[in-house]
């Protein structure tokens, strides 16, 4: 059985275009109904901010793995010293059941989750090219950092400035000297937010605080998924989810706006629907559209096969005894 850690994951390091390119394929895998996904169960006690949440799955066609990715976020870990979130996914032969590999790295997660937002924007700029662009990002931990590298990598030179915005501050020094003289850090959430033909939330807040327009046709990207406040229904109806049982609970802005405003599974696109059926087209011209990801554990699966065999390429890792 391989082990992976940070390291090693770093060793083999990050390929934008391919890590997109494996959601793509678990993407077209789910639309095929090869798959198999329970929806997850939260773990909480004591501070009910904490959670450790469990993830299985099964993703068939060319991936052909199971695994479980069991993941926890403690908000407060921030003012220990301590990251906030920590991640263990686990590989087992899809055939025997065999365990093959653990990665024991948030990194993995992270790399997952920005290349979700990834396929999504490159979905957009198939029917909205992409030039000039500002980008909006709330929140620069982990998660934002690795955003920022992301939107780097597939937008490049088309980047004509990025707006940064953290409650608690931007460490300079995280930003990539390539794009550091391009790059804004603003005194409020409003001010990337209004500008941004591209925004996407990185933060841990708990509650809802968007509720002002957004730039007309701006590609909003949720992945913190307690941003936006149910008022965001009076400027778009153009809703994606990833999927919508799991996302439309846990006190998300889905589940508010589910709740509150009445919206239903029908009013919104999967993510199935956008890449493997284009029909991102359907929705108005002259509107934002709203990603909501709650995470999916096939995507996870996905993603540590991917570095799984890189590493078995590279010879990065150690193999343990069974």
């Amino acid at each position: 059985m391989r082990y992976l850690n940070t390291d090693d994951i770093k060793k083999i390091g990050i390929k934008w275009e391919q890590t997109i390119e494996a959601i793509r394929e678990a993407v077209t895998i789910l639309h095929q109904h090869d798959i198999a996904q329970p929806i997850k169960p939260y773990l909480r006690y004591r501070d009910p901010g904490n959670r450790i949440i469990a993830m299985p799955a099964f993703v068939g066609g060319d991936v052909n793995m199971a695994g479980i990715k069991w993941i926890s976020s403690f908000p407060k870990n921030i003012q220990k010293g301590i990251q906030r979130a920590h991640s263990v996914t686990v590989l087992n032969d899809a055939d025997t059941g065999k365990p093959l590999a653990v990665l024991n790295t948030a990194l993995i997660s992270g790399i997952r989750t920005a290349s979700v937002t990834g396929l999504i924007i490159k979905k957009y700029e198939e029917i909205y090219p992409l030039e000039d662009v500002t980008v909006g990002i709330i929140g620069f931990g982990p998660i934002g950092q690795l955003h920022l590298q992301m939107v780097m990598d597939i937008l490049g030179d088309r980047i004509s400035k990025v707006l940064l915005y953290d409650i608690a501050g931007v460490k300079m020094d995280l930003i990539p000297e390539a794009i550091k003289n391009r790059v804004e850090v603003t005194e409020s959430w409003e001010e990337a937010y209004g500008k941004a033909d591209v925004f996407i939330t990185c933060t841990v807040s708990p509650n809802g605080y968007i509720d002002q327009k957004p730039k007309e046709r701006s590609l909003l990207l949720n992945v913190s998924l307690r941003d936006f406040k149910p008022e965001i229904l009076d400027y778009t109806q153009s809703i994606i989810v990833d999927d919508w049982e799991e996302v439309c609970r846990e006190n998300t802005d889905i589940e508010l706006m589910h709740l509150q405003r009445g919206l239903q599974k029908s009013d919104t696109k999967s993510i199935t629907e956008i890449v493997c059926e284009d029909q991102m087209k359907s929705f108005p011209a002259d509107k934002p559209i709203l990603f909501n990801p709650m995470g999916m554990a096939i995507f996870d699966v996905a993603t540590s096969k991917y570095y799984y065999l890189k590493a078995l390429e590279n010879g990065v890792g150690t193999e343990l005894a069974e």
